[in-house]
Order: structure tokens, then C-alpha cells, then sequence
């Protein structure tokens, strides 16, 4: 059975600035700690933490949303990409970002709800507070 993690945080930016670092190299990198190599264009290839994350852009509705196909090294033998769709929202003062991921293999979801706190809107507000 699939499992899904809808997750919500937010940040002290314009939903134009999360969403452009999302999608950029250099910013996802320095946000997260760990190398991100991204294209950020639909049908475009991505890599987040070294290469434990990797998966293509399905669809994108700038600024508001990002629509990824999304695996990690940990995915079973041939299981299919999970589904990640981040939507970005202002709000008073920055961006309310809406996390669904999706497809999620059994078992994994859990492990995969901490990761994105910990490794993801945890740094993110760090880096862009220092935006501010």
C-alpha cells in the first residue's frame, strides 16, 4: 500500500523567491547543506542531497506550483517515482507553502514527513530569514 505526507510550513519570503530556489541549483544547495544539480524546466532532470534524491519536473505554474516526480536511493527494486507537489501561497509577511508527496512506497512515509522537516523546512527558514 502507497503512503502520502501532506506537510505545511512558512517562510519569510515572497512565494516567487521559494519557488525560483526550489528550482535552482545553487540556492536548493545552500538551503538544504547537500549538492542539488537541477533543471529547472518541465521534463527537466533534478538531484538533491548528493544524489540520495533524484527525479524530473513534471509540471510548473510559476510561482504558485511544482509538480516532481521524486525517489530516493531507498525506493524498492522497481517501484515507480513518488509524486511531489509544492504549492506556494502569500501570506501576511512571506509564503505559505503546501507539501503533498505522494506514491509514497509502504513503510516509508514516516522516515520520509521527518526528513522534509529536518532536512528541509527546518534549513530553509534559516536561510531565507538570513534573506530578510
Amino acid at each position: 500500500m502507497l503512503e502520502s505526507v501532506v506537510l505545511e510550513e512558512w517562510f519569510p519570503v515572497e512565494p516567487a523567491v521559494a519557488y525560483r530556489a526550489w528550482l535552482d541549483s545553487r540556492a536548493h544547495s545552500a538551503f538544504t547543506g547537500g549538492e542539488a544539480v537541477i533543471d529547472g524546466c518541465v521534463g527537466g532532470a533534478f538531484t538533491a542531497w548528493d544524489a540520495y534524491i533524484l527525479g524530473r519536473t513534471l509540471s510548473l505554474d510559476p510561482p504558485r506550483r511544482i509538480v516532481q516526480a521524486w525517489r530516493t536511493t531507498e525506493f524498492p527494486d522497481g517501484a515507480a517515482d513518488s509524486r511531489l507537489d509544492l504549492t506556494f501561497s502569500p501570506t501576511a509577511g512571506g509564503t505559505r507553502l503546501i507539501l503533498r508527496h505522494t506514491e509514497i512506497p509502504e513503510g516509508q512515509g514516516i522516515s520520509y514527513a521527518q526528513g522534509w522537516i529536518e532536512h528541509y523546512f527546518e534549513p530553509m527558514q534559516a536561510y531565507f530569514g538570513r534573506r530578510r
